[in-house]
């Protein structure tokens, strides 16, 4: 017999809910892209008309005059280290509390908890002292180093309760033909954590790529702001010219939806990771 392939009507409801969800959410997007393309004249016409032509040099003036160039590679110099390092020590963290025993050992977990609550307001001023007896402000490791220690709390517990969702018996296994834990670590739970280190991999680099506060307050020199920051300082310039800024505002959060786009796969996987163990 053949499936029908018709709609359930119980269901139609909620995927025209979903739809107008996912109209609203997009079309915030799709109005700041269309500005970006716009002249002058053409935003006083309204913020549904379409431009006579696109005008992507708004992209370049932006670029250039914003020094976004300067902005994107100072992102990314800091966004790499971060989420490299982040996911490494909460790779070793993270088994460290899902599978081993040593002493104090809730009592860290508990610090840990207790660490992701702790907004950066609370520290930053002290935060910046350190940075300034260090010698490190206006350098990149004033900016990587802090965001580093901030994401080890969240990336120890995330791959840490992954890990736990992992077959026991593949590891019992392991531990009877006499492996090592760093043998077990490299060549088992490794491979088998790919999804959920991915998503672990995306949440970090969203983070550390809107991060703000840190590098407004411990880099005032032009040649180390990242694009979030180097936003501010373009808005302040350009508020009158709405394309070159709505321009600016999407070389910012482009790099994020493209991100988000091609690995929302492995995203979703390390999501649901561990739900049929």
């Amino acid at each position: 017999m053949r499936r029908s392939s018709n709609i359930p009507v119980t269901t139609v409801p909620l995927r025209i809910l979903l739809w107008l969800l996912a109209f609203v959410t997009i079309t915030p997007f799709l109005l700041l892209l269309l500005t970006s393309i716009k002249s002058k004249a053409d935003v006083l016409k309204g913020a549904f008309a379409l431009p006579a032509y696109p005008h992507f040099e708004n992209y370049l003036d932006a670029w250039n005059a914003g020094h976004f160039n300067i902005y994107f590679w100072n992102s990314i110099i800091v966004v790499i280290p971060v989420v490299a390092a982040s996911v490494f020590l909460g790779l070793l963290t993270g088994f460290a509390f899902a599978f081993l025993s040593f002493p104090l050992r809730r009592m860290l977990f508990a610090i840990l908890t207790l660490g992701m609550m702790v907004p950066a307001e609370a520290f930053i001023i002290p935060l910046y002292y350190e940075m300034r007896y260090l010698g490190w402000i206006n350098t990149y490791a004033a900016v990587i180093v802090p965001q580093i220690a901030m994401s080890i709390p969240f990336s120890t517990i995330f791959l840490a309760s992954a890990m736990q969702q992992l077959p026991e018996e593949i590891l019992e296994a392991a531990v009877l033909d006499g492996a090592g834990r760093f043998y077990i670590l490299r060549k088992i739970v490794v491979p088998l954590m790919v999804p959920a280190m991915s998503t672990l991999a995306l949440f970090l680099f969203i983070w550390t790529w809107n991060e703000f506060l840190i590098p407004f307050i411990l880099v005032n020199d032009d040649a180390y702001r990242t694009l979030p920051l180097g936003m501010l300082f373009f808005q302040g310039r350009y508020t009158v010219n709405t394309p070159v800024l709505t321009a600016g505002a999407v070389i910012v959060i482009a790099p994020l939806i493209l991100t988000y786009l091609i690995f929302q796969r492995r995203f979703i996987a390390g999501l649901t990771a561990g739900t049929t163990k």
